[in-house]
């Protein structure tokens, strides 16, 4: 018999979404083996890490975030190796972005070539790549978050004591992983209100969100008191970011400062100009659509809430590109959509695709050039000299390349010198990771002549000066006055002798 057109066999839709997957990995991974852990707070969670893993609690709750050193523990039994936690947090947020755009596929109906396409457009941007490639609590968080998006959204389709268990298990996971999380509960309040469906108030309901929610608090916290911490130290955690004591080596000492400006700039200059197509298509869309109160929220308009909502409640504090962290791939998300729904499908195509080009081009441009990193040189002299300690300016990125028991001790002051030279301290690494802090005190060690130089490219990378403008407390165009004035020196690394 003639084989008929139903016969042909036709890709796994699912095929579709992991080679796409598969594409983002590789761009992820990128050089990635080429470059140091970008910052203090990298290479601090790898410390403590370790600590943890071979039972040292001291710092388990270290920005609030238990969970993070709980989950990659494990893996430091067996190796130290920086760059495999490096890339285990990659794949993390890879895996975050997959369950972002299945649940969207699903919802919306999407092809297995369109998933693709999404998967591609949301992966390859700027930001999202570049927190990629640290180890701090972004991956996670981004896990947490998008799978409290799905499970959130499954509680108002389906309300029921399970779907509102499963969403709160992962908000759950999310406070355990980072603590700004609770930046999500003011959100998920004005959802609660829209639904008004009283879920969250029939006999039982509130008691067992309370008790969950309360659970890894009260459990981890027994943990931290038998190992000799304060009851109290990671809810005090909330309450310290909120109201710093004392102001920070940059001399910051607020968490508020309106911006409006702040992000649609970062937007502008570093992703896609696609987004602010789909935003001007879906805008046109939505005002057609508004919906009514108690109805169920079509998923666009799910996505719009929470972009919303974090772009105007990041708004009011100190900024950071990391601010907006799980509402870039919303933003993408939203533009794909948008023009899916008034565009043909040719040009969404061709858009989509051209889109993801000028990603790559981007992310060559604002990622991959700045490397390779000059630390493995800096041990390298420091172990044939045989120095076994070295103080550093405020950054940590020399300490995983050198022995377990070798010393990098990083100072904020000046005036610690004198104290440095009478431990026997006799060298200093000028690691212009200072200037990237704005603790600028330092200027003034320039003029020593060096015993050694090297570059470093990423510590003049503007992606990188902006992601700490939230520890400076400067302005977008106050933080990139800095970053090109660094650009007029070639050699970022000096060790000076005390």
């Amino acid at each position: 018999m003639a084989a008929t057109k139903n016969d042909i066999p036709l890709p796994n839709p699912n095929l579709w979404w992991l080679l796409a997957l598969a594409a983002v990995a590789a761009v992820r991974l990128h050089g990635l083996r080429e470059i140091a852990l970008p910052d203090y707070d990298s290479v601090r969670n790898w410390q403590i890490v370790q600590e943890v893993a071979y039972g040292n609690l001291r710092h388990l709750f270290h920005h609030g975030s238990p969970g993070f050193a709980l989950v990659y523990a494990p893996v430091a039994w067996l190796t130290s190796d920086f760059r495999v936690f490096q890339h285990l947090n990659a794949l993390l947020a890879m895996a975050a972005l997959g369950q972002l755009t299945r649940f969207v596929g699903h919802q919306m109906r999407l092809s297995g070539a369109q998933v693709a396409l999404l998967t591609l457009f949301v992966g390859t941007s700027v930001f999202l790549t570049f927190s990629g490639r640290d180890f701090t609590m972004s991956a996670g968080s981004l896990w947490c978050f998008f799978g409290l998006l799905e499970a959130y959204y499954h509680r108002l389709q389906r309300p029921s004591r399970a779907t509102l268990l499963r969403a709160t298990l992962w908000l759950m996971a999310g406070l355990c992983f980072n603590y700004k999380f609770i930046l999500t509960l003011p959100i998920l309040a004005v959802l609660e209100l829209w639904q008004a469906d009283g879920l969250l108030w029939r006999p039982g309901n509130l008691w067992r969100v309370l008790a969950l929610l309360l659970a890894p608090y009260l459990v981890l916290g027994a943990v931290g008191v038998a190992a000799g911490l304060p009851w109290y130290l990671w809810p005090a955690i909330y309450y310290k970011v909120a109201f710093p004591d004392a102001a920070n080596a940059a001399g910051r000492t607020t968490t508020v400062h309106f911006d409006g400006l702040y992000y649609l700039r970062f937007l502008w200059q570093f992703e896609s100009p696609l987004l602010w197509l789909g935003a001007g298509l879906g805008l046109w869309q939505l005002r057609r659509e508004w919906p009514r109160r108690r109805q169920l929220l079509p998923l666009p308009w799910y996505l719009l809430v929470w972009g919303g909502c974090l772009l105007a409640g990041m708004t009011l504090l100190l900024k950071a590109p990391r601010g907006l962290l799980w509402a870039y791939p919303l933003f993408y998300t939203l533009a794909f959509l948008s023009m899916r729904q008034r565009l043909p499908s040719g040009v969404v195509v061709a858009l989509v695709l051209g889109a993801v080009a000028w990603n790559g081009f981007r992310l060559q441009q604002e990622v991959f050039a700045y490397r390779p990193t000059h630390y493995p040189q800096v041990a390298a002299w420091l172990h044939q000299h045989q120095v076994g300690k070295v103080a550093s300016t405020v950054g940590l990125g020399l300490a995983p390349f050198r022995l377990a028991s070798d010393t990098v001790l990083p100072i904020t002051q000046t005036q610690q010198l004198a104290a440095l030279r009478k431990r026997g301290y006799q060298y200093l690494l000028l690691d212009d990771y200072y200037r990237v802090a704005g603790v600028l005190p330092f200027d003034s060690l320039r003029r020593q002549r060096p015993v050694a130089a090297w570059p470093e490219p990423l510590l003049t990378s503007p992606l990188l000066f902006l992601e700490h403008s939230e520890y400076t407390g400067l302005d977008y165009e106050e933080t990139l006055a800095r970053q090109r004035a660094t650009l007029q020196d070639t050699l970022q690394l000096r060790l000076l002798k005390l």
